[in-house]
C-alpha cells in the first residue's frame, strides 16, 4: 500500500493537508471540455485518490464547465471529514472551448454558487481567484475588485479561505491588503522557473504554494537529464519530477492530475522517494536545458 504521509503535511487555510493531493481538471473532456469518454473510471480515480489517502483535491467549476465537480459530487459525497476541496473562479468558457475572464461582481457570485451546488456544499473550503490578464501566464494587472467582491462572499459564509491563481507578486500583495491569501497556485515544474523566489518568499510567510502543471501540462516534461535520472532510480521520469518538487520546498502542495487509476498510483507512489542532494543538483539543470527541436 502507497503511504503518500512519507511526503508530509502542510497547513493550507485552517486545515492539515497532505503534500500529495490530486487535481481533477483531467477528469473533463479532451481540452477540458465536455464530458469524459468514461464516466465511471473518471469515478474511480477519485475514489482511489481518497481511499490512499488524499485529502486536498483541487477543481473547478470551469472544468468542462460544470462536468468535473458534478462527477465529484457523484463520487465521493456525502464526503469524508478532513477532505479539502480548492476550487477556482474568475475564468469561464465559450462555446468552443475557449478560456475567458468571469470578474464582474455577477460573474463571480454565480461561479460561486454553481460550485457550491455542483459539488453538494454549502461552504466552499477554499477558492483561489485566477488572474486573467493574460491566460499564458501571470500578467499584471489590478486584482482588487474581484477580490473583493470574493471576500464579501467570504464574509457572507460561502467562502472559508481565499487563495490566487496564475498572479504576481504584486497581485499577491495587493491581495493580502484585501483578505488573507492562504494559497497561491502558479504554473511550476522541473522546466518551468520563474517562481522560484517567489516559492521561497511565500515559505517565510507559511504560505502554501500549490503548483499546476507539476508534470508539464498538456505535454508532458521530455528531458535527458530526467529519464536518466529515472532509470538510475528504477522510477518514472514523473515520479521522479514530483519527488523534487516535494523536496523543493515544504510549502510545497501538490495536485498531480491523471485519468488512470494506474497512472494515479504511480504518481503517489513518489511521495515514496528520496532524491540524494547529487541527484537534486543534477535535476536542477534541467531548467536551463534547451528543449529538443
Amino acid at each position: 500500500m502507497i503511504d503518500i504521509g512519507q511526503a508530509g503535511t502542510y497547513t493550507l487555510g485552517d486545515r492539515s493537508v497532505q503534500r500529495l493531493g490530486y487535481g481533477a481538471m483531467q477528469l473533463a473532456g479532451p481540452g477540458v471540455f465536455g464530458p469524459p469518454k468514461d464516466r465511471n473510471a473518471a469515478i474511480a480515480v477519485l475514489r482511489e485518490a481518497v481511499d490512499s489517502g488524499v485529502n486536498h483535491i483541487d477543481t473547478s467549476d470551469f472544468y468542462g464547465p460544470h462536468v468535473t465537480n458534478q462527477i465529484l459530487r457523484e463520487a465521493l459525497h456525502p464526503y469524508r471529514d478532513g477532505l479539502t476541496i480548492v476550487t477556482k473562479i474568475g475564468a469561464r468558457r465559450g462555446a468552443d472551448g475557449s478560456w475567458n475572464p468571469a470578474f464582474t461582481r455577477e460573474e463571480l457570485t454565480q461561479a460561486v454558487h454553481d460550485n457550491l451546488r455542483n459539488l453538494g456544499l454549502d461552504v466552499l473550503d477554499v477558492v483561489n481567484l485566477r488572474s486573467m490578464f493574460s491566460i499564458h501566464g501571470p500578467a499584471e494587472g489590478s486584482l482588487e475588485e474581484p477580490l473583493s467582491v470574493l471576500a464579501g462572499l467570504q464574509q457572507q459564509g460561502l467562502v472559508r479561505h481565499i487563495g490566487l491563481s496564475n498572479a504576481t507578486p504584486t497581485q499577491i500583495e495587493q491581495g493580502r491588503s484585501i483578505c488573507r491569501i492562504v494559497c497561491v497556485q502558479n504554473q511550476y515544474n522541473l522546466a518551468h522557473r520563474a517562481d522560484d523566489g517567489l516559492v521561497a518568499d511565500l515559505a517565510r510567510d507559511g504560505t502554501a504554494y500549490v503548483p499546476f502543471f507539476p508534470l508539464g501540462g498538456f505535454s508532458p516534461l521530455q528531458s535527458a537529464g530526467l529519464s536518466a535520472v529515472a532509470e538510475e532510480l528504477g522510477s518514472t521520469p514523473m515520479q521522479v519530477a514530483l519527488a523534487w518538487l516535494l523536496q523543493r520546498s515544504p510549502n510545497i502542495l501538490l495536485i498531480p492530475g491523471t485519468s488512470s487509476v494506474v497512472h494515479l498510483r504511480e504518481n503517489l507512489a513518489a511521495a515514496q522517494l528520496v532524491l540524494t542532494p547529487s541527484t537534486v543538483a543534477r535535476l536542477d539543470q534541467i531548467a536551463g536545458e534547451t528543449p529538443p527541436a
